[in-house]
């Protein structure tokens, strides 16, 4: 086999892992990214790339089953991980539209075409745009370029275990949106409270008719509050699932 034809075949796995990132990955699997910019983006990275990862130890060059399958495996534990942040946001506008009243207030997701809460939408954008803000796609990018080392191309193995372990890390995507939703929902709550209890001193006074705005408006008062700790809070969980899932690719 000449050197041309084990660097096609180096770049054929390269682009196989990368699918999987763009695919799944927040910020690259954005449906606003036109395919061909995707398509050309892939291309970029797989010619950049296939030279450098060919020359790694352990790296191997044989396009099968395995290795196929091996190389989307790596791309889709990169994706999969990040994405439960995305999933996490969701879930916060979730729980945050039922303190808003917005419970039926849906929007079609152009990513997954399925309704969405509006809120949820809209800390979606709001974690895109702390992602691209502060930089955290290349950082995603630099990791995914380290995993030619730590996995060599052609010979990654994705276990058993390490789909497990993915659902396990899904399991807390219900308890990282509710500590985004606490402050509006505690906030929620705690009017919903008083208005029960000035209904119940003054039953004359028309709180029913009010205790929706007041509501609604004591919540969007903390939510703008509590968006000061946001960007750091997204970074953070960002980094963390970031390492996680090089920890998973290690012990694969």
């Amino acid at each position: 086999m000449n050197s041309f034809e084990q660097y096609i075949s180096i770049g054929v796995l390269v682009a196989v892992r990368l699918s999987g990132l763009m695919v799944f990955a927040p910020v690259f699997n954005s449906s606003a990214i036109a395919p061909r910019i995707k398509a050309g983006f892939v291309f970029a990275l797989t010619v950049l790339l296939a030279p450098v990862v060919g020359s790694v130890a352990g790296a191997h060059n044989a396009i099968d089953v395995t290795s196929i399958a091996g190389e989307l495996g790596v791309g889709m534990v990169f994706g999969l991980s990040l994405m439960m942040l995305t999933e996490s946001l969701l879930m916060a506008g979730t729980l945050m539209g039922v303190s808003f009243s917005f419970s039926l207030v849906n929007l079609m997701d152009p990513n997954t075409m399925v309704e969405t809460p509006v809120l949820g939408q809209l800390l979606g954008w709001v974690g895109v745009l702390v992602i691209l803000g502060a930089g955290l796609d290349r950082v995603l990018l630099a990791a995914f370029v380290r995993s030619f080392v730590m996995v060599p191309v052609g010979g990654a193995v994705i276990l058993a275990s390490t789909g497990a372990a993915l659902l396990g890390m899904a399991g807390g995507i219900f308890l990282s949106g509710l500590q985004l939703a606490a402050p509006v929902m505690a906030a929620a709550l705690a009017v919903e409270m008083t208005i029960s209890m000035v209904s119940r001193l003054a039953p004359m006074l028309p709180v029913q008719v009010i205790g929706i705005p007041i509501k609604t408006l004591c919540s969007y008062v903390v939510l703008i509050g509590s968006l000061a700790v946001w960007p750091g809070w997204i970074e953070r969980h960002f980094n963390l699932l970031l390492d996680s899932a090089c920890k998973l690719l290690v012990h694969a």
